[in-house]
């Protein structure tokens, strides 16, 4: 799969992508009842909110078949590899929970802040690509981003450890509403199947889901090889050792694993 010409110069002039539907229903409806099944689970990879309702679960690529297949798919390996010109490894695998009614907010921050405090990533040549497992809407807590915030660089930041259950680089007020006032706030929303792709240091966050509708979204960090973490602080199963380049399965790898138990009971 290759971006076209109109969506890289999109991409490198707003910081952000959105390809629609890229994944069928058959296929994310797979993803998401497997997203249940690991969220139910009691893992030290699944945190929770303060109420105990499912924050995040990383690392599912390691420890379930079907994000294995994700994690190396060519839907979505093959344009942050044409983006950056070489391989890329996975750096980070994570299933983000808004839960109906629930799910807690994300502040405004960039990823590369914390991708370079806490991990010792060289340069934001990493980026996060994501796949809606439920529709994303204007009233349950889609991501923020800021257009072409990008081009502000890495900026100063402060490490939040109170306001919810997990740590993060946020930016202060002032900062978030001068780049605000230059490029407005989008709010990419859409049906399950979904890809957004934006540069590491987009400014981005997300309101509080009190709606009954939950919002999952699939999260891969994908960084370029060269660019490999130095001086990681973090457990292994939030920032990966394994810097080998991903090898991508065949396009059809994930409907065949969604249609296997259906077809072994005919």
């Amino acid at each position: 799969m290759k971006l076209s010409q109109e969506q890289l110069e999109f991409f490198h002039r707003e910081g952000w992508l959105f390809l629609p539907e890229l994944f069928s229903p058959e296929e994310v409806d797979f993803l998401a009842r497997e997203a249940v099944g690991i969220y139910d689970a009691d893992r030290p990879e699944v945190w929770r909110e303060k109420s105990g309702a499912p924050r995040t679960a990383f690392a599912a690529h390691l420890y379930n078949e079907a994000f294995g297949l994700l994690g190396a798919h060519p839907r979505m390996i093959d344009p942050v590899e044409q983006l950056f010109g070489e391989p890329v490894y996975m750096h980070q695998f994570k299933i983000n929970a808004k839960s109906a009614f629930t799910g807690d907010v994300w502040q405004w921050h960039q990823d590369y802040g914390t991708w370079k405090r806490d991990d010792g990533m060289p340069e934001p040549r990493a980026m996060n690509i994501a796949i809606f497992l439920d529709e994303v809407m204007p009233i349950n807590g889609p991501l923020m981003l800021v257009p072409r915030s990008q081009n502000a660089g890495d900026l100063e930041a402060s490490h939040d450890l109170a306001t919810t259950s997990y740590p993060l680089w946020t930016l202060d007020e002032a900062t978030v509403t001068r780049l605000v006032a230059q490029g407005g706030i989008v709010a990419p929303t859409g049906k399950p199947g979904g890809m957004l792709m934006f540069h590491g240091n987009l400014v981005h966050g997300s309101a509080g889901n009190i709606t009954p509708f939950p919002r999952k979204i699939v999260y891969l960090t994908l960084n370029a090889v060269s660019n490999h973490i130095r001086n990681p602080t973090r457990p292994d199963y939030i920032a990966h050792r394994d810097f080998a380049p991903i090898k991508t399965v065949d396009d059809d790898a994930l409907l065949r694993l969604a249609r296997a138990p259906r077809q072994a009971a005919e």
